[in-house]
């Protein structure tokens, strides 16, 4: 294989109210940097995003150096009360050593944990992410096993005969509870997310890899490796048995790029290129675990918010509140068109779609405009009912003034 990594992602939620405190924790922990992004370091990622989105997102590259000195000066307090007013903050958590770990111990897969960086939302959600690598020489096989055993590190209810044989080769970090140490370190208790029915213990999976242009260099030879590309979008070990033409109409995939094939699942999103085209290794792979990753996250960013609204609707009778929140979504991120790059349109159309972002626009939509409306009623009656009753006193006043003259 030429060259391969994988992505793990962990979406959490902080509660929004105490979101100034948890900036202020990060700041205050020595393995977490915040992340400022420059324009003349990262400028594929700066033209890629459209001026509105990268305003919103990636707020940093506005900073002068200037700025930024003066943002550094700051105590943690007021740094995390600054911070807490953008839309998103990045950090990246500081690895000693790199983490170096084997799953198994006979014929077992070694891999590195390159870098860990923390995603915020000041709507509290938020994403860790690790990057792995597998060392050594590995083949397609090896990435669908570590990927598949990988992604459920941190589940509870794992087998945990699959994931004792797995050790950490660094004085830090002595085995694989470690990892796990780290998750609580920077998540904490992370229990609201399971009120959204969102799946917290499984990590997402974006991953990345080229394989050999024998095994795909034109479209005959892509036969060789599609059922692999099919275990690869749905993280699935290299054993599974799947059939072809019946698990591709449960993905999206995206094809305009020569011998690269991008795999869309609602678990992840996974890369297959050849290296029979030396961009699939030179370019490919930077634009892919930069752009396409932040675009990834935005558009699960957008489904978690929305049903994080939805819940909120049930929960609350501030409308106006829930209707300010709607529009901020649907004015500043929603409606918005992110970049002008053909494949990264698409892929962000295509994420949309599988992570059903736009049917639960229209659900909490649809919630929204019924409570509008049962309020208005409610309204009317109320205007009805005191008009009922100023006419009533009126007429009750009228009668006893006529009494009155009569009299």
């Amino acid at each position: 294989m030429k060259y391969q990594y994988s992505y793990f992602i962990h979406p959490y939620i902080v509660d929004e109210k105490k979101y100034s405190k948890y900036i202020l924790r990060l700041l205050k922990n020595k393995n977490c940097s915040l992340k400022i992004m420059e324009k003349e370091k990262e400028l594929n990622l700066y033209t890629y995003f459209l001026p509105k989105i990268r305003k919103q997102i990636f707020w940093p590259f506005s900073l002068s150096k200037e700025n930024v000195n003066q943002l550094n000066k700051f105590e943690d307090g007021m740094k995390s009360t600054i911070l807490s007013k953008e839309t998103c903050t990045i950090f990246e958590y500081k690895i000693e050593k790199q983490m170096q770990a084997k799953i198994g111990i006979e014929n077992g897969i070694f891999f590195e944990i390159r870098k860990i960086e923390i995603v915020c939302f000041n709507s509290g959600i938020c994403f860790l992410l690790f990057k792995t690598i597998l060392e050594g020489e590995p083949n397609i096989e090896d990435v669908l096993n570590f990927n598949y055993k990988f992604r459920d590190i941190n589940a509870s209810v794992k087998n945990l005969t699959d994931y004792e044989n797995i050790r950490i080769q660094t004085n830090s970090l002595t085995d694989i509870s470690t990892l796990e140490e780290i998750i609580e370190e920077i998540v904490g208790k992370n229990n609201s997310i399971k009120e959204l029915n969102i799946d917290d213990e499984r990590f997402l999976t974006f991953s990345y890899m080229c394989i050999e242009s024998e095994k795909w260099k034109d479209e005959e030879s892509y036969e060789n490796v599609r059922n692999a590309f099919i275990k690869f979008v749905n993280v699935l070990p290299s054993n599974q048995h799947t059939n072809y033409e019946k698990e591709r109409g449960n993905i999206e995939t995206i094809e305009t790029l020569k011998n690269v094939k991008i795999g869309i699942s609602k678990q992840s999103v996974v890369l297959m290129a050849s290296e029979a085209n030396p961009e699939n290794y030179t370019k490919i792979p930077f634009k892919y675990e930069n752009e396409y990753l932040y675009t990834y996250i935005m558009a699960l960013y957008q489904r978690i918010y929305l049903k994080k609204l939805i819940l909120e609707f049930t929960k609350t009778k501030n409308i106006k509140q829930m209707k300010q929140k709607f529009m901020e979504l649907t004015k500043n991120i929603y409606n918005q068109e992110i970049t002008n790059d053909v494949e990264g349109s698409l892929l962000y159309e295509k994420l949309q779609k599988i992570l059903r972002v736009r049917d639960l626009y229209e659900q909490i939509k649809s919630e929204y405009d019924i409570i509008y409306k049962e309020l208005n009623i409610v309204r009317i009656l109320k205007i009805n009912h005191i008009i009922f009753a100023i006419v009533f006193i009126i007429i009750v006043i009228s009668i006893i003034n006529m009494v009155m003259l009569v009299q």
